[in-house]
């Protein structure tokens, strides 16, 4: 080492990221693992960039101005960043300094040509790559000429776009330090990147590599389209040779240049078989060192690879952590609950402690694993068929995994259990429907009640250990609850009807999605009633005009303290107040235990009453239900009518009526037992938010809100033991972070391979997005895409479009015309209620809230199931 500023590569390892930087940590690493050819070199440290940093303290100035910008500030971060690069460049470096690397510089031989590259602390990470926002410099030759790239390298940490990355990230950009890495220039005769698995389908079994002559500048700037191979289980696949017309050569003396390749060379494949199954193996090694996938620069020179960089490939969906190495097929639950976002751990062990079927987790979601549905050749057609039901993306997905040989294994029937995801999704050798009598629904909701009443009472008296002991005996009641074969039924009861109406209904009658008008207004769906509830808090507000004024301006939770102040201000709070009574649960996100509800964020709601005052009348609740009502009974009517003139029409009307009561009578309480699954959660969530303040007054955590981060069972050991791993809830807290870069797929094999289903269709039309129809008609307006439902800003005529819906946006629906959902099937709860509202709907349309522009005029055709965008 010499002084605190250098340190050569064979002195680093992958534990000293905040010194030498990301990239120069795995080079380090890589240096160590016998048989990997890594170009010698040395490290400059970030405590050389915190001494320059020094030597201009205007620079901290300015690092509060960035702070303070707009991320979507795009001019000003521009300006910013260059006058801290030009600043940062214009620095001398100083005498001691300068030394410390010309010494290393002599010992690679001072003439030596160099590779000059940014290592940045928050670089080449697990969470997150930065990949290519800070600079290289290749070719480089003499001491001046490498201290002069080395200020570069620093002032590159500041480039527009790593600013930007930085901000939306939430990264501090002063935590952020660059080291620089100097190696001796490679003179390669080819260079490319190799992927240890899939890049575009996240395969861990498949790697490919890129590869071009020359330096392999060419391929990252995009010069020529590389050579691409594809290698799995040692043996070549996949191969395309392109047309290399030019290459990077280095210039003798310094620098690099373009060149052209010999025509008759430009086909010839830069990298022969042999040579690429050698490469490959050389990366499974080094994957192996480093425990995940890995994106890899390479270089061959003399026949020999050298391994310039090797970084996580960040972009993957994690996999699941099983304890056999058989293959598995997992389903995402998060697109059947509606809620694909990540979850907290304390959420997701919640929510898997008090699941009816076992769970895993990768990437902050939670997966069931339906290989032994799919292996059984028995319950396999029936699975298909349910889940083709909900969601045919999953289901053209099973199919597309069950094509390949061997993939599921053929096995014995598996033991009934209540389907994926928890709540029963319509599993095969589901009870048979019950007959249709409404006590039954009043006396599964009391015993609901009953329960949660009873939850609340005993747990009153719990705290410390105790509290813990008490909830794991809660969730087995819990289970037993959502488990109750009655509510079983009775769900089955509803949806089987629905099916067999919309069936039956288009082979009779030639109608598509007849049940759709048959559910308007069903009774006791406690999800539709939670939307028009807030239309009647909305009446008692709209008539109190300095209430109306207050809650423009509203911003603290505490706000209905306040309210009960002004002239009408009691009525108004006793309203929203008894709303929270019943529906303050609630919020978007509801699975994990640990989002705000309602009830602890009351704010959430303003937007929504100020949206009802604005745009309905008084009495629009009582009017909306009876409209959906009335219409349902006419399209009774007008089928039943339309049935008897056919042959066999009585027998057929007769059958159709029976299926018309059994689905009013029992689809509204499809939405009752996420209520109550819900309605505990917020019990459960105000006892261990009790015992998170204990261990804030006690030193234990520095917030609440950090038990979030810990599992229940965690959580539990906390409260024994009065002490938290807080650099086991700072890595849980980044690792959340990143999760919200990963889209969850809807099926995740056991390879890693995100596999996507398609829709196959003929009927829709070009240019169209096609989805699932889930609630019929066909309207068009004004296209609204929001993903929050605090930020929507709706009228009456607009149609919603976001990434789901689940109970907690109701209360938008009573605004909109039509919904267009990324994630959504025909029983979730968005359709659900945007049948019961008569809302056209399409949902499961792929990247519809990128596709489509807010304000943009599109028609839903919620019959045919597709969405044309119109402007």
């Amino acid at each position: 080492m010499t002084g605190r500023y250098v340190l050569d590569l064979h002195e680093v390892d992958g534990t000293q990221v905040a010194v030498v930087g990301g990239k120069g940590a795995h080079l380090g690493a890589l240096s160590r693992i016998e048989g990997i050819g890594v170009p010698g070199g040395f490290c400059v440290t970030t405590d050389a960039f915190r001494r320059v940093m020094e030597e201009a303290p205007a620079i901290g100035d300015r690092l509060d101005e960035l702070s303070r910008l707009d991320p979507d500030d795009r001019e000003g971060i521009r300006t910013l960043s260059a006058l801290i690069r030009r600043t940062i460049e214009s620095v001398a470096v100083p005498v001691d300094l300068a030394a410390a690397i010309t010494g290393s510089l002599a010992r690679l031989g001072e003439r030596a040509a160099c590779a000059v590259r940014s290592s940045a602390t928050a670089e080449d990470l697990p969470t997150a790559s930065f990949a290519g926002q800070q600079d290289t410099y290749l070719n480089v030759m003499g001491p001046e000429a490498v201290l002069r790239h080395i200020s570069r390298c620093w002032a590159s940490l500041f480039t527009e776009r790593a600013v930007t990355y930085r901000r939306r990230n939430g990264i501090d950009h002063r935590t952020v330090h660059m080291a620089v890495v100097v190696q001796r220039m490679v003179f390669p005769q080819a260079a490319g990147i190799l992927f240890t698995a899939d890049p575009v389908t996240g395969n861990r079994k498949v790697a490919t590599v890129d590869s071009g002559f020359g330096l392999g500048e060419a391929l990252v700037s995009g010069l020529v389209n590389p050579d691409v191979h594809t290698v799995r289980d040692g043996e070549i696949v996949g191969r395309t040779i392109a047309a290399k017309q030019r290459a990077v050569h280095a210039l003798p003396g310094g620098g690099t240049r373009e060149v052209a390749i010999d025509p008759d060379r430009q086909e010839t494949p830069a990298l022969t078989d042999a040579q690429v199954v050698r490469l490959v193996a050389l990366g499974r090694r080094i994957e192996a060192h480093f425990g995940c996938p890995q994106d890899i620069e390479w270089c061959l020179a003399d026949d020999g690879f050298r391994i310039v960089q090797s970084r996580p490939i960040t972009t993957l969906f994690p996999l699941p952590e099983v304890a056999d190495q058989d293959n598995h097929v997992y389903l995402s639950v998060g697109h059947q609950q509606m809620m694909t976002d990540p979850m907290k751990p304390l959420g997701l062990s919640v929510w898997r402690l008090t699941a009816m079927a076992p769970m895993l987790e990768a990437g902050g979601r939670l997966f069931v694993d339906a290989t032994r549905r799919l292996a059984s050749p028995a319950s396999r057609a029936g699975f298909l068929d349910v889940v083709g039901r909900g969601d045919p993306l999953i289901r053209d997905a099973l199919e597309t995994v069950l094509d390949r040989d061997g993939f599921v294994p053929t096995l014995p029937d598996p033991e009934p259990d209540g389907g994926p995801g928890g709540p029963p999704s319509g599993a095969a050798g589901a009870p048979a429907p019950i007959e249709t009598d409404p006590a039954v629904v009043t006396e599964l909701i009391e015993r609901s009640r009953a329960s949660v009443a009873a939850l609340r009472r005993d747990i009153r008296t719990k705290t410390g250990p105790a509290l813990f002991d008490f909830l794991l005996e809660a969730f087995e009641e819990h289970k037993r609850v959502l488990g109750d074969p009655l509510s079983l039924q009775v769900i089955m009861a509803g949806m089987e009807a629905t099916w067999w109406l919309n069936d039956k209904l288009g082979e009779w009658l030639g109608e598509k999605n007849a049940a759709d008008t048959l559910t308007l207004s069903a009774p006791g769906n406690i999800t539709s009633e939670m939307g028009l509830a807030l239309l009647d808090v909305a009446d008692v507000i709209r008539s109190r005009p300095e209430v109306v004024e207050f809650l423009r301006g509203v911003e603290d939770e505490g706000f209905l303290d306040e309210l009960a102040e002004l002239p009408g201000g009691r009525g108004a709070r006793d309203a929203i107040e008894s709303y929270l009574d019943r529906y303050g649960m609630r919020c978007a996100g509801e699975i994990d235990i640990t989002r705000p509800r309602w009830r602890e964020r009351p704010t959430t709601l303003v937007p929504v009453i100020l949206d009802n005052v604005r745009n309905f009348g008084p009495g629009a609740a009582g009017r909306r239900f009876e409209e959906g009502r009335r219409k349902a009974l006419e399209k009774e009517q007008d089928v039943l009518s339309r049935l008897r003139a056919l042959p066999d029409g009585d027998r057929k009307a007769d059958e159709t009526k029976r299926m018309i009561d059994r689905v009013r009578t029992f689809i509204g309480y499809r939405e009752y037992p996420k209520y109550g699954i819900i309605s505990r959660y917020f019990v459960y969530k105000q006892a261990l938010l009790a015992e998170a303040e204990r261990l804030v007054r006690a030193g234990v955590v520095a917030e609440k809100e950090d038990v979030f981060h810990l599992t229940f069972q965690e959580f539990h050991d906390a409260v024994r033991s009065d002490k938290v791993d807080d650099g086991l809830v700072r890595r849980r807290k980044d690792a959340f972070r990143s999760y919200h870069a990963l889209t969850p797929p809807r099926v995740l094999t056991s390879e890693g391979e995100a596999v996507t289903g398609a829709y196959r269709r003929d009927d829709v039309p070009a240019g169209a997005l096609t989805g699932l129809p889930v609630s019929a008609g066909t309207v068009e307006g004004r296209a609204r895409v929001v993903l929050d439902m605090a930020e929507a800003d709706l009228v009456p005529g607009d149609i919603l479009v976001t990434a789901y819906t689940d109970p907690s946006w109701s209360p938008l629906f009573v605004a909109i015309a039509g919904l267009v959902t990324e994630v959504g099937g025909l029983m979730t709860h968005g359709a659900v209620i945007a049948r019961e509202y008569g809302l056209p709907a399409v949902v499961g349309v792929e990247r519809a809230t990128r596709l489509i522009r807010d304000g943009e005029r599109i028609r839903v055709h919620g019959t045919d199931g597709y969405v044309e965008i119109l402007s």
